[in-house]
């Protein structure tokens, strides 16, 4: 079978994991230190924190930001309920910006008539989507006119770039920028996940929020008397200062993604060059096109979804995606629109309400895209979809 997406390892990068095993550390040791230096070096960012996933980076990063009950985070319905679920997990509110139809990112104009509706606003969480990057200026500029955090939930975006030529997670646009490491992502770490931040004080707070809430860094004791005996810091002493969490990643995962991520300039080219070729056939196609065809030079490629006229070719998704997996292809939905899951459903959600969204949705399929996926097996792949286009 041909997956929807893979990861690729290499020799580097078993050999890096396994001096590791060989080492003193497994967890919280000097390569999460390194993992978290080349991240910043890569991106630009001043601040970089590794967790243990992207969904424990938008929940530190929601922390951080101060969300809470009666405050509200507004963000894409085209994403994965990660997304939403960070705000559900400080007892925050939800609402949705429908996205643009070319895009399928925010819409600016929408998040825009969203603020404008929402007094309890306080962060924005603008998806860029199958690794295509957001309007930031845009968004950012609406998300300041109305008194909101920006955090970028970048998991698909690593490698690209922002239309003013920084590196995703730069931070000119946001406060925060949260990545991804799951194996199917630009980078593998197994599991993983990478808050950048400019802000230092957002960054010693998640740092802390990362650890269950024990103080970190210089961070100074409270219990003075505890800490303290005759002015001398006693050795085994260490405070909890806030609720917190065990969100940390270990020692291999980081080794992993260090090596990973010395790849990724080769990983996003072969990306953009298998992206290109499926652009050029279908071309051709009646009833079968690319879903995000703009910007391909500055996507990180995580996803290359089409747009099916399922009535067109007289068959349903599923008909189509079980004809391709009987001939080895591998596809998938990306997303089911937050708002139509029964939990968002139940808080009072309509996903007809978000009318581009939903169109989207009931047209979208991802197909094959990897590092390793070759020409023949694309050619297969698109072979394969001519004979149901006609």
């Amino acid at each position: 079978m041909i997956p929807y997406g893979k990861h690729h390892i290499d020799e580097d990068d078993i050999q890096a994991v396994v001096d590791v095993l060989r080492g003193d550390w497994l967890t919280q040791g000097p390569q999460v230190d390194m993992f978290e230096a080349a991240f910043k070096a890569y991106t630009g960012a001043e601040y970089a924190v590794a967790v243990s996933s992207a969904t424990a980076g938008l929940h530190l990063a929601a922390m951080a930001a101060g969300l809470s009950a009666g405050d509200t985070l507004v963000t894409s319905p085209i994403t994965f309920v990660a997304t939403a679920n960070a705000a559900r997990y400080t007892g925050a509110n939800v609402a949705f910006a429908d996205i643009d139809s070319a895009t399928l990112n925010m819409s600016p104009e929408a998040l825009d008539k969203v603020l404008s509706q929402t007094p309890g606003a306080k962060m924005v969480v603008p998806v860029h989507f199958g690794g295509l990057p957001c309007d930031m200026e845009a968004i950012s500029a609406v998300a300041k006119r109305h008194g909101c955090l920006v955090v970028e939930d970048a998991a698909h975006a690593l490698g690209g770039t922002y239309a003013d030529g920084n590196m995703v997670g730069e931070g000119g646009f946001s406060h925060m920028s949260v990545f991804s490491f799951h194996p199917v992502k630009a980078i593998a770490a197994g599991e993983g996940g990478m808050i950048a931040t400019n802000d230092e004080a957002l960054y010693r707070r998640l740092i802390r929020l990362r650890s269950h809430g024990m103080n970190k860094l210089d961070d100074p004791f409270l219990d003075l008397d505890l800490a303290f005996d005759s002015n001398e810091r006693n050795p085994w002493y260490y405070e909890m200062q806030e609720l917190g969490f065990n969100y940390r990643i270990t020692d291999l995962q980081c080794a992993l993604g260090t090596s990973q991520l010395a790849k990724l300039p080769d990983f996003v080219a072969r990306r953009r060059a298998l992206a290109a070729r499926y652009d050029t056939r279908f071309a051709e196609f009646s009833h079968i096109k690319p879903a995000q065809p703009m910007a391909r030079d500055r996507s990180g490629l995580h996803l290359y979804v089409a747009r099916f006229d399922f009535h067109a070719l007289c068959m349903t998704r599923r008909e189509v995606m079980l004809h391709l997996r009987a001939q080895g292809i591998t596809t998938q939905v990306h997303y089911i629109p937050v708002p139509a899951h029964p939990y968002y459903r139940a808080q009072g959600f309509d996903p007809q309400d978000y009318p581009a969204s939903w169109g989207y949705y009931h047209e979208c399929l991802s197909l094959p895209l990897f590092y390793d996926l070759t020409d023949d097996q694309q050619d297969h792949i698109v072979g394969v979809l001519k004979g149901l286009d006609g």
